[in-house]
């Protein structure tokens, strides 16, 4: 596992919670407009740290915090990752999980062990156009079985997408609203060109305000809120 930031406290990465966030190098996928490229690519001079000094760091700060934040990249490619979510839960954290929903049996072991507290499940597009927004070949299968783990299970959750006009008009919103039909909390974050992955995307454009609202209300027609973050 590469640990490559902290974040030592944040109050808006963990719902309702004081929390650190904690930053996984490496991804699955490649999204052409997405802002982490550094830790996405994992680069060569990217910061390495040790679990065992998240850990320490962690069990000083332990009356300060109640939450830990694990988000990438991608944290799902790491073998080990249950292991460290363990080791937070015997510190007493709530762990947050954020997730592009790749690695479905994973998701579900951490289910099952009652490893989790709230799951972020990244919604890239209808599952027709994965390949196409995500970068890389997607077996679409695992995403809808993520999906349903999460909408079925007793973890409390969200879902988000990040939009662009490129790839998401109202068709596909409401499509992606579709996919995940009656989950209680779906969010959309609009583009910001920044350290894109795909640097053509650094001149790509937003939707405005309106455009954003427009959007939020065909999704919300399929759960039960549906914001602009």
């Amino acid at each position: 596992m590469i640990i490559s930031g902290v974040q030592k406290t944040t109050f808006i990465d963990y719902p309702g919670k004081i929390a650190s966030t904690l930053f996984l190098a490496g991804c699955n996928f490649r999204c052409p407009f997405c802002h982490n490229r550094n830790l996405v690519l994992n680069e060569k001079w990217l910061e390495r740290i040790a679990p065992k000094e998240i850990l320490a760091f962690l069990k000083k700060r332990r009356k300060y915090l109640e939450g830990v934040c694990i988000t990438g990249g991608e944290p799902l490619i790491y073998r080990d990752l249950p292991k460290l979510i363990s080791e937070l839960k015997e510190l007493g954290y709530d762990v947050k999980l954020d997730t592009n929903g790749t690695n479905p049996r994973m998701l579900q072991e951490l289910h099952d062990k009652k490893l989790l507290d709230y799951v972020a499940l990244d919604i890239k597009s209808s599952l027709d156009q994965y390949d196409r927004v995500s970068g890389v070949e997607v077996d679409t299968g695992k995403i809808k079985k993520s999906i349903d783990i999460i909408i079925e299970g007793d973890v409390d959750y969200e879902f988000r997408s990040t939009v662009l006009p490129r790839f998401h008009d109202k068709f596909e919103i409401e499509k992606m609203g579709k996919l995940i039909k009656g989950a209680k909390r779906y969010y959309l974050q609009n583009f910001v060109a920044r350290n894109t992955l795909d640097k053509s995307f650094l001149n790509e454009r937003s939707y405005t305000d309106e455009e954003m609202k427009d959007l939020a209300k065909i999704a919300s027609r399929y759960v039960e809120k549906c914001d602009i973050r």
